[in-house]
């Protein structure tokens, strides 16, 4: 039987009409317009509303994955009266499961014979990161919007294609960043000012997992190279900062059926900025690993911003002071909001191309820097 990277074909999708609730919209108002001073660090300002074919209502959904963001995904959705999730495909077992939980009506094993469908809208993406750009770009060939987790593909260049291709067809394309909607991120950049001129930055995430399990995102070859597969590490600290002048890698696996499957890996990326601000960003999970630790540290020439976990404080010479960011709880639902407003209402998304493009550019010369030994200039 043919795999889905094998069913490779064109389809056009028919446009249709929607309208979102007007109090959604204006709840995400409010949100974008602090969104936007946020931006005011990043590479771009936030992409203008986008105009697209007309919309009808319900937005019909269509879920590639089978997984823990897939179903959390679906939920979404189907609670929202503006969406209906009306197929899914994945893992045969689990999807059936997430199908009869929320009375999904078609359940398909290869991801290709539902980007095809004629009544799907918006395709979302959350299956395993080496096929997402396939996905994603059979989706756009077939009319479809797209909502990818990160990352959107392995390399840049194939992103590059992707994105115009959605523009070619002038479709939504949105890659996930939810690290940019949360609290940790706001909080920072709402407090950035108050630490002088910033001259060093570190990220670090430590995820325990004995046994480590057998799953995708512990097989290389599927889940890519670590700080391209959470990209959003690199990606949150590059929207602070802007340009990278140069970065240099290391990178390590462990576990006995390697280079298929490893037991645990340690990432560890060296960025200098064109600003002089010198950042460290790792990331770590597996067997090896005994405590979780998810910690942002942005010091500066007046004081310091340190986080562990959603608890932070800002130090300066007047003291220290808490700065509590929340939970992280209900990103997706932020993000899937977003994507509604902006198919519905034409609000722009938080996210843009040129941010994504650019932490992708960053993760691949990471992973050269890692296989060569060397620092890589951008």
């Amino acid at each position: 039987m043919p795999s889905d990277r094998q069913r490779w074909h064109d389809n056009q999708a028919k446009p249709i009409k929607c309208k979102a609730a007007q109090s959604a919209a204006l709840h995400f108002m409010g949100f974008m317009k602090a969104q936007s001073a946020v931006y005011s660090h990043s590479l771009r300002e936030i992409p203008k509303m986008t105009s697209y074919a007309p919309l009808q209502k319900p937005l019909r959904i269509g879920i590639v994955g089978s997984g823990f963001v897939a179903r959390l995904r679906t939920e979404i959705f189907s609670q929202d009266p503006r969406s209906i999730v009306t197929a899914i495909a994945g893992n045969p077992e689990k999807a059936q499961v997430i199908a009869q939980e929320f009375s999904i009506e078609h359940i398909y094993q290869y991801w290709s014979d539902l980007v095809m469908r004629s009544d799907i809208d918006l395709v979302v993406v959350c299956n395993i990161n080496r096929d997402h750009a396939a996905v994603v770009g059979q989706a756009l060939r077939s009319g479809k919007h797209v909502i990818v987790e990160y990352p959107l593909s392995f390399s840049l260049a194939e992103a590059e294609e992707l994105i115009a291709l959605a523009q070619q067809k002038n479709l939504m394309l949105h890659v996930e960043h939810i690290e940019l909607l949360s609290g940790v991120h706001q909080t920072a950049i709402a407090n950035l000012a108050k630490i002088g001129k910033p001259f060093y930055a570190k990220y670090s995430t430590k995820s325990p997992q004995n046994p480590a399990p057998d799953k995708w995102t512990y097989k290389a070859d599927l889940f890519g190279f670590p700080l391209t597969a959470a990209v959003s590490r690199l990606n949150r600290i590059i929207v602070l900062f802007g340009k990278v002048k140069a970065i240099s890698c290391q990178l390590s696996y462990a576990g006995d059926n390697l280079p298929h499957t490893f037991t645990s890996c340690v990432c560890n990326a060296q960025l200098q900025f064109e600003n002089g601000v010198l950042a460290d960003i790792s990331y770590s999970k597996g067997e090896s690993f005994w405590q979780s630790e998810r910690v942002m540290e942005l010091q500066g020439s007046q004081g310091a911003i340190i986080f562990a976990g959603e608890q932070g404080k800002l130090i300066t010479a007047d003291g220290e002071m808490e700065l509590d960011a929340g939970t992280n709880r209900g990103l997706f639902k932020k993000d899937v909001e977003n994507v509604l407003l902006h198919l519905c209402e034409g609000m722009p998304l938080y996210n843009n191309y040129d941010d994504v493009l650019y932490s992708l550019a960053v993760a691949n010369a990471a992973e050269k820097a890692a296989l060569t030994n060397q620092t890589i200039f951008m």
